[in-house]
């Protein structure tokens, strides 16, 4: 037997008496975290008035509070669905952890979203209970006059911007009610990929899902955290993402860590909360890693002309040295910017950049890389070896099997963290999960003989822009082609070259304008009403959502046999063009 089969062999039968215990229950987990680190910060975030902050006890508390009000107050039942729509706060956890004590299932929903988007994706879930910030009060009452399944909106706010309306700090102080518990193959959550079409997408995740996440997280990220301790976390990421509430949220909370928020996603904001608060460790997306990236050039900019002289000497020499402490005083005055105790952050959602996290790595700041989708809970592979190779999103974390498709190179995984399915979608379910229970992931990959994998492209039509968003074209395409005045169009992303955004997608459109468009207009003329009406069409999409270039073409797109737009030979094409 390989020493690396017998390694995973052993992780396995960790994580198997993980789960037997009381970790493989997600009361008893939430009960002992509690109790474990009661008066140590939980979760915090900084205000106008200050730092706000739950400690374990407090999020507790909080959580049971909001439970027994669900429960005993508004009376919901086992497995009714309770929505969230709030930018991340202290207060969205223990709306989550009280979700699961009430027997409900969440629904987290995107901020960015448009009220026709999120009437599509709530007409699917239907939400008894829709809880929301004060940011979003309006739009929550506009909901509910579109979804009749929605009988409750709870404020997540100490005060209610809205009369009439309870917020969780308004509730009875009633803190007891006995816990609804949930077999591991009941749904946690159901998040949505896309919204716009007449069936959104709404992956259901289960609590074996999670529970199977938590416990390959726990056993792979000690090689990060081989001490805890007081370890602080800055994340910002939304938390209707379920890679921010897998680990941003779960993960780091059953580590006993502290978990905090910002409001600002400037840079300068972002460095002023690392400082303040002491920040070790941070969970991101490349676009926002090469934003800091390009604060600290800014610093060596703004430096002596000795140190601007003296740096790139430096960093030259940083290749060759292995001791990270030493790294750490060859570049003070950098590291002077993250607060003196930063030592790390996980990467995921997008494509990599290689020369960003080379940069941190050289100052002594690790990068690591995280890969997996929402159908996969989302982690699936992380790359923590000591002699990392970077193009590398890692080896597939201990309970997941992978290959890859003889045919088309697609990578296939297997493994407890695989969803459940889409919700009402059985066809699609079936599609992407197929009969030995391997999840087909869309993306072309290989493996080496040491279990590294590598993404080499997507079989997938989805964009996956800088911010680590993804869009699906067919989403886009559904809105746009209502226009009277389109004959064809193809949304795809192209991808840009050079720059900060180097390698990710921006959206365009291709239209192929009807007859009649063609014969009253000509040239420049053709070009601004076709831009106007898709424009104009747009508006009920998310502002990312929407196309950035319009390329307009008389030529006929090039279809299957069936009727199928050739994306890749429109994107030629365009190339060509």
């Amino acid at each position: 037997m390989k020493k690396a089969d017998k390694k995973r062999i052993k992780l396995l039968a960790i994580i198997d008496k993980i789960l037997a215990g009381r970790e493989g229950n997600i009361l008893s987990l939430l009960e002992d975290r509690t109790n474990m680190y009661a008066r140590k910060t939980a979760l915090g975030m900084k205000t106008s008035l200050g730092w706000r902050e739950l400690t374990y006890d407090g999020l507790g508390l909080l959580s049971r509070r909001v439970a027994s009000y669900l429960i005993n107050d508004i009376g919901v039942k086992r497995d009714e669905r309770m929505a969230i729509l709030s930018e991340s706060k202290p207060e969205y956890g223990a709306c989550v952890f009280a979700s699961v004590m009430a027997g409900m299932t969440t629904v987290p929903l995107d901020i960015k979203l448009t009220i026709y988007e999120l009437t599509s994706i709530l007409s699917d879930c239907l939400p008894s209970v829709l809880l929301v910030s004060n940011s979003y009060v309006d739009m929550a009452l506009e909901l509910q006059k579109a979804i009749p399944s929605i009988k409750h909106i709870i404020i997540m706010d100490e005060i209610p911007m809205t009369s009439g309306l309870q917020s969780i700090y308004t509730i009875p102080n009633n803190y007891q009610c006995r816990w609804r518990h949930r077999s591991r193959k009941s749904t946690m959550f159901i998040i949505y990929t896309s919204g716009t079409t007449g069936a959104p997408k709404g992956v259901e995740t289960t609590f074996g899902n999670i529970l199977a996440q938590l416990a390959d997280l726990k056993v792979i990220l000690r090689k990060i955290f081989p001490k805890r301790g007081d370890v602080k976390i800055l994340s910002i990421l939304p938390m209707n993402h379920l890679f921010e509430m897998t680990v941003g949220l779960a993960t780091f909370l059953n580590f006993g860590f502290s978990v905090y928020y910002t409001k600002s996603l400037k840079p300068k904001d972002v460095l002023n909360i690392i400082q303040d608060r002491k920040i070790n460790f941070m969970i991101l997306v490349p676009a926002f890693l090469r934003l800091l990236k390009s604060a600290m050039e800014a610093e060596i900019r703004n430096s002596s002309k000795f140190y601007q002289k003296t740096f790139p000497i430096k960093y030259f020499l940083a290749h060759f040295i292995t001791f990270k402490w030493f790294k750490k005083l060859m570049f003070k005055r950098l590291h002077k910017l993250f607060g003196g105790s930063f030592k790390a952050c996980l990467s995921g959602g997008a494509p990599f950049d290689l020369d960003t996290a080379r940069f941190f790595r050289r100052i002594g700041i690790d990068v690591y890389e995280g890969y997996g989708l929402t159908e996969t809970s989302p982690v699936a592979t992380m790359n923590l070896e000591k002699h990392r190779d970077m193009r590398s999103v890692g080896k597939v974390l201990p309970s997941y099997e992978a290959k890859i498709d003889p045919e088309t190179g697609e990578l296939l995984l297997k493994g407890p963290s695989i969803m459940k399915g889409y919700h009402n979608q059985p066809e699609l379910t079936a599609q992407a999960i197929d009969k030995d229970g391997f999840f087909h992931t869309g993306d072309k990959a290989s493996i080496d003989k040491e279990g590294r994998v590598y993404i080499t492209g997507r079989l997938k039509n989805m964009i996956v822009l800088s911010g680590g968003k993804k869009v699906f074209p067919e989403e886009v395409e559904a809105v746009l082609e209502k226009s009277e005045k389109i004959a064809e169009l193809c949304v795809l992303g192209i991808e840009r070259e050079g720059g900060a955004k180097d390698g990710t997608e921006d959206i365009a459109v291709v239209v192929v304008p009807t007859g009649y468009m063609r014969e009253h207009f000509q040239g420049e003329e053709l070009m601004k009403e076709m831009r106007e009406e898709v424009k104009k069409l747009s508006k009920s999409l998310a502002p990312y959502k929407r196309p950035i270039n319009v390329i307009i073409t008389e030529q006929e797109l090039p279809r299957t046999a069936t009727r199928k737009i050739k994306r890749r030979q429109v994107k030629e094409l365009i190339k060509a063009g």
